[in-house]
């Protein structure tokens, strides 16, 4: 009840106990020294990297997805009345990879069949690689950030164990702090990125997926009206 009424009556030391027991995220990191400043300014970048790629992928994922559903529907019309040239045309205007495997498919047409399929995968393969563009390096910072992260951990307990042995135990608390604190603040920031990484990277192999899953379905649709009686 003393401490309460005390600070009760001095507002002034209610102010620094409250300064005292709050820790921006700034001063977390640049209070765990120069090893901990290099690391968390690695994995800053890192993350930048990362979230670069995911909303540049995403954004080209979702583009490639968008095709007009009745698109298939006049691709029909057009081969079953022969007009070949017509049915390019709407492939090359509707500039999406389902267009660009049709496109391959009407251009083969009067060739034998397993031809004809096998331009369509080869160029079904070209467009999944553009898909999947960088994809692969989120999921390289999702398994290095957190590897870095703990590699500041042991750089930083390293310096708290070579502080207590060169003073003979009677190691300063402030020394040590700075030791701890890069061990603490590069493991986090390691596990945040990682974890961001992660979470980005499956997205877009979810929705990589998908894309491909409709570049397929409409691949077969395609087989299937050249197999059809005229």
């Amino acid at each position: 009840m003393m401490l309460f009424q005390d600070m009760a009556q001095d507002p002034a030391a209610a102010d620094v106990m409250s300064e005292e027991k709050t820790l921006s995220v700034i001063d977390l990191i640049f209070n765990g020294g120069t090893g901990s400043v290099l690391i968390i300014t690695v994995l800053f970048i890192m993350l930048f990297v990362a979230l670069y790629i995911y909303f540049e992928r995403i954004f080209a994922i979702k583009a490639a997805s968008k095709i007009d559903s009745n698109f298939m529907n006049q691709i029909r019309d057009h081969v079953t009345n022969g007009k070949l040239e017509a049915a390019k045309l709407l492939c090359v205007q509707t500039d999406s990879p389902v267009a660009r495997l049709t496109e391959k498919g009407v251009s083969r047409i009067g060739k034998p069949l397993d031809d004809i399929n096998t331009a369509i995968e080869n160029a079904g393969t070209l467009e999944v690689y553009k898909l999947e563009k960088n994809v692969s390096i989120l999921a390289t910072v999702a398994g290095a950030a957190p590897m870095i992260g703990f590699l500041g951990t042991v750089i930083g307990m390293i310096l708290a164990f070579h502080e207590m042995a060169t003073s003979g135990g009677q190691a300063e608390m402030g020394s040590l702090a700075s030791g701890i604190y890069t061990a603490m603040t590069t493991t986090v920031a390691g596990l945040i990125v990682g974890i961001i990484a992660y979470i980005g990277y499956n997205h877009l192999v979810n929705r990589t997926d998908k894309v491909v899953h409709k570049m397929e379905a409409n691949a077969v649709e395609f087989l299937d009206l050249l197999n059809e009686p005229l």
